[in-house]
């Protein structure tokens, strides 16, 4: 039998106690300008065609281009794949965000596409990812809305339900304009994908790299692509797991979302319980006011003074949220002029000691009543209150602020933050 590659070259990996192994074929690409990479799982069937798609896509682009399977697989992929005129990256099986991790150290070309092996991806149509890498964008996000889905294809679970309500969140948490943020073929710069820095090992990789893409500020567009209906005799992951499958990818998934943009849920409405408890406490100050038919007590008050506190370790943890977030360096930069050290905490310091002052005539009252609230006028009270709200926003913003520059000095990179396009 003839050699099907050239050489072997192992990469230890002693976290996970083995090694990942590099099979190069003979006819090997010299120096690829794209790399398609793609993890495999058991795709004996499908990946020989598939990678005779990916050379087609290859050519008619008009690039030159190398096919790296990342396979973890127990039947003949490898066999196949190198035979065909692949790369085959061999790792332990361990997830498909995990793939494109150990496959990074290996990737030769400045773009990158991904995908499938399973010839549900038309990778013959390339051509639209490489001119818009050309044309200067970092991130080319494909979209099976955009592009045509082959009837059969996709489950109407995935397709009426999963695939647009999640992507619907993801365009809310994050301001972005994604029609289909599950699409497997996707495209990126290999600078920009060693920037990212990807974490996750398993199916929710998909959301992290395109909320990553929007954190990062990537220049970023989107191309239509052709989905098609797996072949006979071909069963997809998420049935070969059995039918939770889909509903655990879509889990894990959002709790991706929902940790990068944790800033979403407690930015902007701290921001809005903090100016209601403001409204709220203030006015209330020197006593009761009446708003019509309307009595604002010290009842009232008091529900102004919980809702800036409760409003301001919101708002405050939202803008850490945005500070662990940056990949930009803007946030930091922003944070840092608005919040600067010296000031701040000289401001936090005379917040408390202006809330201390303000409750000193009820401290004085209460001590003058042998220790009790009776008789105490009203004034006081609600002077107290306000003193009260005052003190605690002065505590909240000095350890905001020593939290703020901790996680400045954490999260700075060592090489230079470097904008998006």
């Amino acid at each position: 039998m003839a050699r099907l590659e050239q050489e072997i070259v192992t990469a230890p990996n002693p976290a996970e106690g083995g090694d990942v192994r590099l099979l190069v074929p003979q006819e090997d690409v010299a120096a690829p300008e794209l790399s398609i990479v793609i993890p495999a799982l058991n795709e004996e069937l499908t990946v020989g065609e598939f990678v005779d798609w990916c050379k087609q896509g290859l050519e008619q682009a008009g690039i030159a281009g190398e096919v790296l399977i990342v396979d973890s697989s127990s039947d003949r992929t490898s066999e196949i794949a190198l035979k065909r005129g692949a790369r085959v990256l061999k790792t332990p099986k361990r997830g498909l965000g995990r793939a494109y991790i150990d496959a990074l150290p290996f990737v030769r070309g400045r773009y990158v596409v991904m995908g499938d092996a399973d010839c549900t991806y038309d990778f013959r149509l390339l051509a639209p990812f490489v001119e818009r890498f050309h044309d200067g964008y970092e991130f080319v996000m494909g979209s099976r809305w955009r592009g045509t889905i082959e009837p059969g294809s996709m489950p109407a679970l995935h397709r009426y339900l999963g695939t647009p309500v999640t992507t619907w969140i993801l365009n809310l948490v994050f301001g972005s304009r994604f029609s289909d943020i599950h699409c497997g073929m996707r495209g990126i710069t290999r600078d920009a994908l060693e920037r990212m820095d990807l974490q996750s090992e398993s199916w929710e990789y998909a959301s992290e790299m395109t909320l990553k893409s929007v954190q990062m500020g990537l220049r970023t567009t989107e191309v239509p692509v052709r989905f098609l209906k797996d072949r006979e005799g071909r069963l997809s992951h998420h049935r070969r797991l059995g039918w939770l499958s889909p509903w655990k990818a879509a889990w894990i998934n959002l709790r991706a979302m929902f940790v990068y943009g944790s800033g979403f849920f407690v930015y902007k409405p701290g921001l809005v319980l903090m100016i209601l408890g403001l409204l709220l406490t203030l006015p209330l100050s020197f006593g009761n006011v009446q708003l019509g038919g309307i009595g604002l007590s010290l009842n009232w008050q008091l529900l102004g003074v919980a809702l800036l506190a409760a409003g301001a370790q919101a708002f405050f943890l939202g803008c850490i949220a945005r500070v662990l977030f940056d990949y930009t360096g803007r946030e930091k930069r922003r944070w840092l002029r608005i919040f600067p050290y010296t000031r701040t905490v000289l401001s936090a310091f005379a917040l408390v000691v202006a809330g201390i002052a303000l409750a000193i005539p009820l401290i004085a009252a209460y001590i003058g009543n042998s220790f009790k609230l009776e008789r105490v006028d009203t004034l006081s009270n609600h002077l107290a209150l306000s003193g009260v709200a005052l003190a605690l926003l002065g505590a909240q913003l000095f350890v905001f602020t020593l939290l703020l520059h901790g996680a400045v000095v954490a999260t700075t990179r060592r090489r230079p933050i470097v904008g998006g396009g």
